[in-house]
């Protein structure tokens, strides 16, 4: 069976050579159709029949909501009446939405603190489970289970033990002599809560780092060590360069999934993003928009401004990291 971006084709015409950009690959293969043996177009239409359930359900369940979603946040849409095409009303009234801004501000305030704070657990975490010590794949499969746990039972969870009056948090603080906060139910400590909360959930990120630090060569640690080199020395010179690439992938995906931040909050505030807003996050108030008050077509262009301020932050930010990548994988 032959695959369109292996571009098999190459060997029937020298004159085509494969190269990276798939639209050339396209090209390609429909210059050399015509060369297609027998064998090789039944092939292709096996494997065509093979892919189709996938295809049909990325195109009925992703590139059409997509498409419609882009046009819904042109439209006043309730989902209860057809939808009436009103141009850049929606946009218009999200620039002077309060709701919107303030949603805006919890998350990125979330995204600049739990992302950070997640990796240097994760990276920490991973630097003292790459240690050859006697029993060691048991704690890390202690501390990878707290990102497998479903997002409902760790929110729950997380929910009782920040409560005020009976939470274990609280109870821990008051045995060192401090008074407790409200957690939860204190607008000033309600984004911290759900920081610290993230936080326990960093075993992929640990994975991955732990996967980066076994990469780098024990010689390395063990020439430095012999020049005189400390601890600090080693981490900055020798692991950072080598992790360069494992730091970047994660604060991405980080970002993102900060950005896109809703099940726990949903769960813990009961979609309310209480106390007095200090939950309402980006994707909240989208689903509130969407599915409480039905205003489908001011959601979607939500959405359209979310994906927007995801996609440019994210190239801004291989922008500013692209050199210093660069110059890890040359070196």
């Amino acid at each position: 069976m032959f695959l369109l971006g292996a571009c098999p084709l190459r060997t029937l015409s020298s004159a085509c050579p494969c190269v990276a950009p798939p639209w050339k690959e396209i090209s390609c293969f429909l210059r050399n159709l015509c060369l297609v043996t027998r064998l090789q177009k039944r092939n292709l239409i096996n494997g065509l029949l093979f892919c189709s359930p996938a295809i049909l359900g990325l195109l009925i369940f992703t590139a059409y909501p997509v498409i419609a979603s882009l046009y819904y946040s042109f439209c006043n849409y309730s989902a209860l009446k057809p939808a009436q095409f009103t141009g850049l009303t929606n946009y218009r009234t999200l620039i002077h939405d309060k709701f919107f801004y303030q949603s805006l501000y919890n998350t990125v305030y979330f995204a600049a603190l739990s992302v950070p704070l997640g990796m240097i657990t994760a990276f920490a975490l991973a630097t003292l489970l790459n240690a050859k010590v006697r029993g060691m794949a048991f704690y890390r499969t202690i501390f990878y289970l707290p990102s497998i746990v479903p997002v409902v039972a760790s929110s729950v969870l997380w929910l009782w033990l920040l409560n005020p009056d009976s939470g274990m948090v609280n109870a821990v603080l008051a045995r060192i002599g401090v008074t407790g906060p409200g957690w939860m139910q204190d607008p000033a400590w309600a984004k911290p809560a759900l920081i610290l909360m993230s936080t326990w959930g960093v075993g992929g990120w640990m994975v991955i780092f732990l996967a980066g630090l076994q990469d780098v060569p024990r010689e390395m640690y063990e020439a430095a060590a012999i020049d005189g080199a400390g601890r600090f020395g080693m981490l900055r010179n020798i692991t950072a360069p080598f992790m360069a690439q494992h730091i970047i992938f994660i604060a991405v995906m980080g970002l993102i999934g900060a950005m896109q931040f809703f099940a726990p909050v949903y769960v813990m505030t009961q979609g309310s993003g209480s106390p007095a807003g200090s939950t309402l996050f980006y994707s909240l108030y989208l689903f509130q928009k969407a599915f409480q008050y039905f205003e489908m077509g001011y959601a979607c262009a939500l959405a359209w401004v979310l994906f927007a301020l995801i996609f440019v932050g994210t190239l801004l930010f291989f922008r500013a990291t692209g050199r210093f990548a660069e110059s890890t994988v040359e070196a």
